[in-house]
């Protein structure tokens, strides 16, 4: 087995293979299935509809950025979340009061997600099928509990994995709970992602390896430089794709955890 070359080992030999028993944290949202193309879609439809004299797109996105940062600590991320934002940004733009007709228009558009057509990533069901053999699988995803939850049941891979954990945020703390409860060696930890705010750097600082594999429509809010000054134990690869997955971790040998 070898690692593909266009992989990055930060602090290993590109050459030397991974062994299997690793425990792998899997990122669902725009990892495993499609998702920030769907809130894209509905603020495309929502400046349309707002067609604002002066405000350009990048200026309305400025205001909408501004006001799910500000909404986020209440209520999170996910379609419901996004909604709320998006009648904030037209009250906030427009000056108009609560009971106008067309905020129930505008919060469609957000809430229109939670019925949008469900799509895995390519390679992501194959890949999945070949590492569950020889690795423990977790999937940590963040957002609101119940539409996670019902991506989950929709992706019909649930039963892939050895476990589903669906957080509030994904931070250098969560990443270390995660660790604790499993009780495993963190150095067979891996988080994968496409996040570098939420998958990759947070932990990296919480002293587990990291792959990042970037999505082209990452949400903007979560890009972010991706972490160079970890401990030198870490490995961060970079993939091109999730079915690059097998060339990484061995797919040939039994599971056997080790314990820390």
């Amino acid at each position: 087995m070898t690692i593909p070359k266009n992989s990055h080992r930060v602090t290993a030999s590109p050459g030397d293979p991974l062994p299997a028993n690793q425990c792998l944290l899997i990122d669902a949202d725009d990892t495993l299935w499609e998702n920030n193309i769907y809130f894209e879609q509905s603020f495309a439809d929502f400046v349309t509809f707002l067609n604002h004299e002066h405000l350009t797109s990048a200026e309305i996105q400025t205001i909408l950025d501004e006001l799910q940062v500000a909404n986020r600590a209440a209520h999170g991320y996910g379609a419901r979340s996004f909604a709320k934002s998006l009648r904030d940004t037209f009250q906030h733009v427009t000056g108009e009061p609560d009971d106008h007709p067309d905020l129930d228009t505008v919060e469609r558009f957000g809430l229109r997600i939670l019925d949008q057509r469900f799509e895995i990533l390519e390679g992501v069901r194959e890949t999945i099928d070949m590492l569950r053999p020889h690795h423990q699988l977790m999937l940590v995803t963040k957002g609101h509990r119940e539409e996670q939850q019902v991506k989950v049941e929709r992706s019909g891979i649930e039963q892939c994995f050895d476990a589903v954990v669906i957080v509030e945020e994904k931070d250098e703390s969560t990443y270390r709970s995660i660790v604790e409860s499993l009780d495993v060696n963190p150095r067979q930890v891996w988080m994968i992602g496409n996040s570098p705010r939420s998958d990759i750097n947070p932990a990296l600082r919480a002293g587990i390896n990291a792959v990042y594999i970037p999505h082209p429509r990452t949400w903007h809010l979560e890009v972010e430089e991706v972490l160079s000054g970890f401990a030198p134990s870490l490995t961060l690869l970079r993939l091109a794709r999730f079915s690059e997955l097998t060339g990484v971790f061995a797919t040939d040998e039994p599971n056997r955890l080790a314990t820390s």
